[in-house]
């Protein structure tokens, strides 16, 4: 069984991955020849502005004043350049933003593996064919696009990465150091000849990256008056670069300024999804080769923005992010970055109509260079009888196309050029993601057939080994044939070669191999199949199809739980309604009436607020008090049994109590600390990090190892559990999610009782009273009963609990659902990893309670651990590839970002349970002693 589990993990694995190479791979080809414009450039040097987490409401909007918080910058929508929106696309992150706006190209999710600051892909970009670029910024963004660059023309300045400390006394210090060092390295320049004869060249950069929005968007929320504050400040500081600009290269009107941001944020101060609060983002132009501004009287938008802004008469330019790197490269006249896929927005340019038709010229040539080279890469891989060419844009349609723009050109008709060439890029375009995707069908049908025969497969070995489904129906055990094994192998065979002539990656071998065995291993129970449709068919139809129903009814409960948090309220009150639909409530009233009671309480949740409310350490306090006031309750009665109840165990229970007074005078501490913007408290650090150690460290006092000091006895070891990840999950609480562990468990615990009475009433075993139960490492197994329906509904139940325990503390079916103000108690300098990981463990505290219980639940009802969790992953796996067909790269990006989000949640939670089982099983069997060696203690 422990083989079936590991390769089980395995292959989920690939399944989790599958979904990144069958729909997000790079799009990046090599070998294209550089492009750029033939005719000279409006401007000789450009300044290119990135705050970084700017929100284009955030920028465009007026106070309530009525007044704006940027007004050098609204001062020049008005009378010097041109603006519009430039919306993003996921992951809305800061590496792969800049990469759209520098490179031209939208980056694959696999970037994220890297952190977002090294370079998975070598990739062109303006900077590399710039002739000098000078940056200024964060260390997390600018070394990328220096170790890109061929040479060393690309200078970067950055400031130490412990600058950017959400818990700093003052965020906006990050850009004043950005505006600041620029004046100092202008002031150099003028006593040192090289670098002034450098930055008096053509075709240069200088790149300014601002930080502090992001990180006072991150701590304080893009609604607070930091956020705002430091608008105000971005505002004054770039008006102050501009005049200097201005003032040194004596007014030459040469100098493009670009005034932009990498991706927006949303209301709660996270980033990552397709929310339009994070893919909207400004874009402001002005100088050397850009448009004034343009009255007009109406505006044709999908959006009421323009009205909300009082900016309906200046003509907004909305353009792709990617669409601003073609745009700074023609103002400059370096060539196109070879990887672009933006399309140049002529309507921002102010130079002659044959400079615009040049321009889009260059730009639709070097798109199609990069169709051609995918093309070719394609045909080369692929068998010539099974290659289909995209046929929207053959090589007579290229050639007739570019020789029809170059007569246009030629008879100076250009406008016809500009909507020819954008044609092109655009059939170009299509053809980039008709081979980037070529290869999608099949392997996605490997992914379908791989989940349907593992599910298969589990089945089967529920109904197999663990039930008595088809026990008596066999007369007799067929001997195994030859010819099915030598199939398989000789399929295997044939699919390896037909990957292996088109020169496929090695992740092709998987997905075309891996349904293979698993097949292989459904057919080889085809004597249990046959039995089984022998059985089936001798069920009333009318029970096989209600089961059926409840069943696929259940499955779609939890599948629109992802997308309605309410459809969990509504399963939680149809639990609570379960012991009077039964004769439980005849026979176990109190049972039933807490868990009515526990049910309807725990449904409140999922309609609470989601991420994004503001913190209430309250809450968080009448938490910890509760907790204290339970343990008072657990300790005074269980001391009453002094036959149980020893003096080591005791000593646990007060180690616990102290760990939980101390989480809450460190939350409580920290929080006073913040609003003063004093930073975090380096002992209140250190007590957290101390509470939490016993994630790394195995030593006494933490959470994952004082339980195994308490007794083993069922009741008192989940209780100790309970008390140990409390301590640690009100550290990383910030309002009402603080008490829904309580609740959870106090459900769970009823949870365990009603399993029981429920398996008495139908007269499998008799009951034993919790207090006499103990759990026990090795177990044994002539104890343990066959499957009966009935556990399907247990394991439904905790399936049903543990997407309970993701949406009930506030989360959202979203990569970015998360609250940075979380992990405060342990750390306020930006680290992405360290952060994520605190706040994965702060999910799985829940799913870890929950986990516990049912443990429990298999134990009172002489359940074999691994009978009933198949089930659960049966169950599991079904959500999954619901999911799986529910993926999608097409639509609006927020439709994108959540379906990408459902899958990656739900592949998570299964391989998860994996590992949660056996940390389960971990926490609630072994038993470790103060002195002395550690032992086991069994029934």
């Amino acid at each position: 069984m422990l083989l079936f589990f590991t390769l089980g993990l395995l292959i989920h694995f690939v399944f989790f991955a599958s979904i990144f190479d069958i729909y997000f791979t790079s799009p990046l080809v090599h070998g294209m020849t550089p492009q750029f414009t033939p005719l000279p450039p409006p401007a000789r040097r450009l300044v290119l502005f990135v705050a970084d987490g700017l929100r284009a409401d955030a920028l465009y909007e007026l106070d309530e004043n009525g007044n704006s918080r940027a007004p050098f910058i609204r001062n020049i929508i008005m009378h010097e350049g041109s603006w519009g929106i430039s919306h993003t696309r996921v992951p809305t992150e800061s590496r792969p933003g800049h990469v759209a706006l520098i490179a031209g190209f939208y980056e694959d999710v696999s970037a994220v593996a890297k952190g977002w600051k090294e370079n998975p892909v070598e990739f062109d970009s303006l900077f590399n064919e710039s002739k000098y670029t000078w940056s200024w910024g964060s260390p997390d963004i600018l070394p990328m696009f220096a170790k890109g660059a061929s040479g060393d023309h690309v200078y970067t300045y950055s400031y130490d990465a412990k600058r950017e400390d959400f818990g700093a006394q003052d965020a906006t210090k990050l850009d004043t150091w950005v505006f600041d060092n620029v004046k100092d390295f202008f002031h150099h320049a003028r006593n040192n000849q090289s670098l002034f004869s450098k930055i008096n060249e053509e075709k240069i950069v200088f790149f300014l990256h601002l930080l502090g929005i992001d990180t006072n968007g991150h701590a304080h929320r893009p609604s607070s008056r930091d956020y705002k504050h430091n608008i105000k400040k971005v505002d004054d500081g770039v008006k102050e670069i501009v005049s200097m600009f201005n003032h040194f290269y004596g007014n030459d009107g040469k100098t493009t300024f670009i005034f932009t941001s990498d991706h927006g944020m949303t209301d709660w101060g996270s980033h990552g999804a397709g929310h339009p609060s994070e893919t909207l983002t400004p874009l402001v132009t002005w100088g050397a080769g850009i448009k004034y501004p343009q009255r007009v009287s109406a505006q044709q938008f999908d959006d009421a923005f323009l009205k909300e802004w009082r900016l309906e008469n200046w003509k907004r330019l909305d353009v792709n992010q990617a669409d601003i790197a073609p745009l700074m490269t023609s103002l400059i006249g370096v060539p196109f970055p070879l990887n672009s896929v933006g399309i140049l927005p002529v309507d921002y340019l102010n130079n002659t109509d044959l400079f615009k038709a040049e321009s889009m010229f260059t730009n639709a040539v070097q798109i199609l260079e990069q169709f051609k080279v995918k093309m070719t890469q394609k045909k080369e891989v692929t068998l010539p009888f099974l290659f289909t060419p995209f046929k929207l844009l053959s090589d007579s349609k290229q050639f007739n196309i570019l020789r029809k723009a170059r007569s246009y050109i030629k008879h100076r008709k250009f406008d016809e050029v500009v909507s020819l060439c954008k044609e092109l890029i655009h059939l170009a375009l299509k053809g980039l993601s008709y081979y980037h995707t070529y290869d999608r069908f099949f392997l996605g049908v490997n992914v379908v057939i791989g989940f349907v025969g593992w599910i298969s497969y589990a089945s089967l070995l529920i109904i197999k080994s663990h039930s008595n489904l088809i026990k008596g129906v066999s007369k007799e055990v067929k001997k195994p044939s030859h010819l099915l094994p030598c199939s398989f192998v000789a399929i295997g065979i044939l699919v390896a070669f037909f990957l292996l002539i088109q020169a496929c990656p090695w992740t092709y071998y998987v997905y075309g191999l891996l349904p293979l065995p698993i097949w292989y291993a459904v057919l080889r129970e085809f004597q249990v199949i046959q039995d089984l449709v022998v059985s089936v068919l001798t069920y009333p139809l009318s029970h096989f199809v209600g089961y059926l129903l409840a069943f696929t009814l259940g499955i779609e409960v939890l599948v629109l739980s992802f997308f309605y948090r309410y459809m969990l309220t509504a399963g939680l009150t149809a639990f609570a309604a379960w012991p009077f639909l039964t004769r439980l409530w005849t026979r176990a009233k109190m049972t039933s009436l807490s868990w009515t009671f526990f049910s309807l309480l725990l449904a409140v949740f999922p309609l609470m607020p989601v991420v994004g409310r503001k913190p209430d350490i309250s809450l968080v306090m009448g938490a910890g008090l509760l907790v204290l006031l339970l343990s008072l309750c657990v300790v005074t009665s269980l001391m009453k049994r002094k036959d149980s109840f020893i003096k080591e165990e005791l000593l646990v229970h007060l180690l616990q109590v102290l760990s939980t007074v101390l989480s809450m005078y460190v939350v409580y501490s920290t929080q006073s600390s913040l609003l003063r913007k004093q930073g975090l408290p380096l002992m209140n650090q250190i007590i957290s990090w101390a509470t939490l150690d016993d994630l790394f460290c195995f030593i006494a006092a933490s959470s994952l190892v004082v339980p195994l000091l308490s007794s083993p006895v069922l009741f008192q070891r989940l209780f100790s559990i309970l008390l140990s990840l409390m301590s640690t999950y009100l550290l990383l609480s910030t309002g009402y999610e603080a008490l829904f562990p309580l609740v959870l468990s106090c459900l769970m615990f009823v949870w365990i009782n009603i399993e029981q009475e429920t398996l008495q009433q139908s007269g499998v075993c008799c009951k034993q009273k919790l207090t006499s139960i103990q759990f026990s490492y090795n177990t044994d197994i002539t104890q343990f009963r066959q499957l009966y329906l009935d556990d399907i509904r247990r394991a439904f139940f905790l399936v049903f609990f543990l997407v309970t325990a993701f949406f009930g503390t506030g989360n959202i079916a979203s990569i970015n659902s998360f609250d940075l103000a979380s992990v405060y108690c342990f750390l306020t300098v930006f680290s992405p990893f360290m952060m994520g990981a605190l706040m994965m463990w702060k999910i799985l505290i829940p799913f870890v309670l929950v986990m516990c219980a049912f443990e429990a639940v298999q134990l009172t009802t002489q359940l074999s651990s691994k009978s009933l969790f198949l089930i659960v992953l049966v169950i599991s796996d079904i959500m999954a590839l619901h999911f799986f067909f529910l993926v999608k790269d097409y639509g609006s990006w927020l439709d994108i970002g959540t379906s990408i989000s459902h899958y990656v949640i739900v592949m998570s939670m299964t391989i998860f349970l994996v590992f949660l089982n056996g940390l389960a099983q971990l926490l609630t069997t072994k038993k470790l002693r103060l002195c002395g060696k550690p032992k086991s203690h069994f029934m």
